[in-house]
């Protein structure tokens, strides 16, 4: 190994002997230089950027070909002809910059690529726009990206699940500077869109680092491997130096429903970030250095509690308490004791009663005297619902070191992430088994803590062996997830219990080893690129148990429940009391699990400019996984340069996304609240466990897909406009998806109807669970649609530049053909249970269809103005019951910002996101004693099916300082 990176140096070392220094000055159409132009020789990895004088330096020989790039302007070719070679470059749009994602040319733009692929300047997003975590920046800039906070919905409430053409959140694979990002750790159990799958935390990635991002909207497994089915996204790192820019923001809600629908300010939001970079030696090297604080306060758009509350049972409870009783011997089968305090309550209960009858007569409802008695309002017993609150903080870095003028060079980049996390679940009413009234007598509202961090490190070379571009590297991520469960209670522990759990947790890592070769042939027809390479990976999944009370179900002389004929304490009216940290139950010694796996791949990718007007692609890859066998992937694609303004392109391809080990392997026991509010302990099953096999689960396997997109490019630089329309079809074979809840059947009495029955309700007795759910390859999806991007830019007078940008998709997903069931799960009558029908919402009409954005900026002078509108199409109400699936309307959501340059260096912005404090459609109030999805007032907009969130109003203001 040592002899053959020695030879490689030489090798570089040699050809750059032949090279010589060019050199130039780049400038705008003012004659004002420009800084951080991309210059690269066309056809190689040799190239460099521009200093704040807008000079470069850069080996090439007479008869190169420069390409110059810079967001917001024209791309230029030019050739070399002697040592210095200065330019001008002209005002065009963002689609001109060169990309790296979708196609292995180095010297490709967005509008002369195969696929459509959105270029967004992350520095300019940042100056104007109100958003300032990535998901959010995306949801709202990039027509076909979705993402929204949830609510009341665990872990999910701190990572944001996102999607691209509406597939699924772990179906676009993530790139950093080309490179494979890791995912999360977390997987999507609960009721929300994505549900059952595991996306890619974006927010980990501080914003501050970004200087573009590029989004392939097309299948991409063929040159990228799994998960990108939908597309790619890859983050550009920035690469400046010698600048300090520092950018402060901070916000809140400032809308008619914040505080319970009170209205006020709530919500308040902090953002701090920094970012500086040193140059390397003196051929261009750098290092950039990114850190950042923020802060995100949770708010609470729920109104009021509207249901039952207390019970006379709970009268008897206060009235007991008054007089320093001990309210757990209340529980004790001497019942004089209830029955006195039940007649200092005014209930004239009869002295002889027995346990039987007092249950019946105090549990009536008696919550309208309860609350007055002691005080307190239907509001005091709200959940959360909205945001919950998060702290974290951030540290990234961007390392490139040239060993040489010809393009050899070490680089690296990689982060640290640390998020903490607070949110509410349901509130447990003190009329409920769940609620130990001795500890909490007006119940409780839990808390689901999480600590989330995550660290990133890719290193590797770049050079020359021989003819070939060559690029080695090494990339490595983990992301890890810890629960601690505040404010709750073990029930069946009762006086016992802690009202703190270390619940457990489960993370995640990857190692990624890439070798890519590429070499652009000029004289093979108008130019053919050759790329090929090979991928080893290695992926491990763990999950690690919690405290035992935060697991356990106890009898009612404290003894952990580990047999079927152990019976757990029980309430005043014989309710069994649950087990676990309430909200969040721990995870089990039976949960732990430790799963790797590697997969190894090849691929090589064909690019050729057939003719000046004619481009073909082909790519081939071939990948085998350890636990899955191998497939073979294929994409063609092809463009016409019709004229110099037009360009047709077509692509087709097939792909696949192994499932994720978290989808193999991740078993748990979740309190799963159904359409009605009601609690259900759901156990996740591994797919290959006990329980799956009397079901007639079929193990997992990979999901497989074919697509095809088409569309056209208009160029029009003499108005400064440019145009991409592409529509897309997308089928998806064996997609995997996250069941309904199986529960036992049995007969009349209770009891399981066969030895398979029972030996599932024993399965489930020991996860403490009462309905089992799994992973599954239960369904074929088709997704169609189509993308438009337009931009326009303009210059107005001397010193304004308009800029207008409009994109707009339009998709849709459907389930096509039967459900994939086994004839077990025929014969036992449970295929809708297998694929329900809110998880065909969920797939289909949960997140907008319809997607619009158009977007002004104007600079004049000292001032920018921006101004966005963003049409967000209907959605559907996810529930089981078709009667209760509300489509909710679609809405236009404005934003509007000011910015004013104090100086060349400080920048002040204000301004405004959802401007006129729009909100979804609220949820249908039914008649008392009728369904309806608010749940007794608990959710007066939904949580299964979002547009762009509940918050309402956001006002901001941002301090943006760059010293040079």
């Amino acid at each position: 190994m040592r002899k053959n990176y020695v030879l490689l140096l030489l090798i570089m070392f040699s050809y750059s002997m032949y090279a010589q220094k060019v050199t130039g000055v780049v400038k705008d159409e003012n004659n004002a230089p420009l800084s951080g132009v991309t210059i690269v020789v066309k056809g190689t990895l040799v190239g460099t950027i521009t200093d704040f004088d807008g000079k470069y330096e850069v080996k090439a020989v007479p008869g190169d070909k420069l390409i110059f790039s810079y967001v917001g302007y024209n791309t230029l070719e030019e050739t070399v002809e002697g040592t210095t070679l200065n330019v001008t470059m002209k005002p065009g749009v963002s689609l001109n910059e060169i990309v790296l994602v979708g196609s292995r040319n180095p010297a490709r733009t967005a509008v002369n690529s195969l696929a459509p692929v959105d270029v967004i300047d992350v520095s300019e997003i940042l100056g104007s726009s109100p958003q300032v975590n990535l998901n959010q920046i995306l949801n709202f800039v990039a027509p076909s990206f979705t993402s929204n906070t949830q609510t009341i919905a665990d872990g999910t409430d701190h990572i944001d699940p996102a999607s691209l053409r509406g597939l699924g959140p772990d179906q676009v694979l993530v790139l950093i500077n080309g490179k494979r990002r890791h995912t999360s750790s977390l997987v999507n159990v609960n009721g929300t869109f994505g549900r059952g799958s595991v996306g890619t935390d974006l927010n980990a990635i501080p914003t501050a680092a970004i200087r573009r991002i590029e989004v392939l909207r097309d299948g991409a497994a063929a040159q990228y491997g799994s998960d990108a089915i939908a597309g790619v996204i890859n983050i550009v790192l920035d690469n400046a130096t010698n600048e300090l820019k520092l950018n402060i923001t901070t916000g809140a809600n400032f809308t008619k429903n914040a505080n319970e629908q009170t209205g006020g300010v709530d919500g308040a939001t902090t953002n701090i970030s920094a970012n500086y970079g040193l140059k390397l030696g003196d051929r261009g090297g750098y290092i950039n250095f990114t850190g950042d604080f923020d802060y995100r306060d949770d708010y609470n758009r729920m109104r009021e509690w509207e249901g039952d509350i207390f019970n006379k049972y709970n009268t008897v409870e206060r009235f007991a308490s008054a007089d320093g009783y001990d309210l757990s011997k209340l529980l004790d089968d001497d019942v004089n004791d209830v029955i006195n305090y039940g007649n200092q309550a005014g209930f004239n209960l009869d002295p002889n009663a027995s346990k039987a009858d007092l249950r019946t007569l105090l549990g009536a409802n008696n919550t309208d005297a309860e609350l007055a008695s002691r005080n307190l309002n239907r509001s005091d017993f709200n959940m959360r619902v909205g945001q919950s609150e998060v702290r974290g903080g951030r540290f990234f870095t961007n390392f490139s070191l040239p060993l040489d003028d010809n393009g050899s060079e070490i680089y690296s980049f990689g982060g640290l992430s640390s998020r903490t996390g607070n949110s509410g679940g349901f509130y447990r009413l003190p009329n409920q088994s769940r609620t130990y009234t001795p500890a909490y007598i007006n119940g409780f509202l839990p808390e689901i803590n999480s600590t989330i961090t995550d660290q990133s490190l890719s290193v590797g070379v770049k050079g020359k062996l021989g003819d070939w571009n060559t690029d080695f590297s090494n990339t490595y991520g983990k992301n890890a997830f810890i629960y601690t469960i505040g404010n709750t209670f073990n029930a069946s522990l009762q006086n016992a219990s802690p009202t703190t759990f270390d619940a457990g947790g489960f993370n995640f890592a990857q190692n990624t080893v890439n070798l890519d070769l590429n070499h652009f042939y000029e004289d093979i027809f108008s130019g053919l690129n050759v790329a090929f390479g090979a991928e080893y990976r290695l992926e491990n999944y763990v999950i690690f148990a919690g405290e035992a009370a935060s697991y356990l179900q106890y009898t009612a002389q404290g003894e952990g429940i580990t047999l079927a004929s152990q019976q757990p304490s029980v309430d005043f009216f014989g309710n069994k009391r649950p087990g676990g940290s309430q909200v969040f139950p721990g995870f089990s010694p039976k949960n732990e699990v430790e799963r790797g796996r590697n997969s190894v791949a090849g691929y090589i990718d064909l690019e050729a400019d057939i003719t000046d007007s004619f481009l073909l692609s082909l790519a081939s890859r071939f990948e085998n996984y350890s636990d899955f066998g191998s497939t073979i992937n294929l994409k063609v694609a092809a463009l016409l340069k019709v004229n110099e303004s037009l360009n047709l392109r077509i692509a087709g391809n097939t792909g696949f996304r192994a499932p994720s080990l978290h989808q193999l392997y991740f078993n748990s026991t979740s309190t799963i609240f159904d359409q009605d509010g009601n609690p259900q302990e759901v156990g996740t099953f591994a797919n290959d466990s006990r329980a799956a096999k009397l079901l007639g689960i079929p193990e997992l396997k990979q999901e497989t897909s074919k697509s095809i997109s088409a569309g056209f490019t208009v160029k029009l630089p003499e108005v400064g406009i440019n145009i991409t329309l592409d529509g897309y079809f997308v089928a998806i074979d064996d997609r995997v998806v996250y069941t309904g809840q199986f529960s036992p059947k049995r007969d009349s009495n209770g009891v399981p109807i066969d030895a398979a029955n029972a030996e599932l309700a024993n399965l489930l007795s020991q996860a403490n669970a009462t309905a089992a759910s799994f992973f599954a390859n239960a369904i074929d999806t088709e997704s169609k649609g189509i993308d438009l991007v337009f931009t326009h830019r303009m210059t107005i007078g001397t010193d304004m530049l308009l800029k207008n940008d409009l994109a707009a998709t339009l998709s849709k997903t459907k389930k096509v053909g039967a459900i994939k069931a086994s004839r077990v799960l025929e014969n036992a009558d449970q295929v809708d249970t297998y694929f329900p029908e809110d998880s065909r919402v969920y797939l289909e009409e949960a997140v907008p269809r319809t997607k619009v954005n158009l977007s002004h900026t104007l600079s004049t002078g000292n001032f920018n103005f921006f101004l966005r509108n963003v049409f967000f199409g209907e959605v559907t109400e996810a529930t089981t019951n078709i009667a209760l699936q509300e489509v909710l309307s679609s809405k236009i959501v404005t934003d509007l910002s000011v910015g004013y340059n104090l100086t060349d260096s400080f920048l002040i912005t204000v301004g405004a996101n959802n401007l006129l404090d729009i909100y979804p459609d609220r949820l249908f109030n039914a008649p008392a004693g009728t369904d309806d999805n608010r749940s007794d007032g608990r959710f007066d907009w939904s949580r299964r099916a979002q547009q762009f969130g509940v918050g309402g109003r956001f006002l901001f203001a941002r301090l943006s300082l760059s010293l040079k």
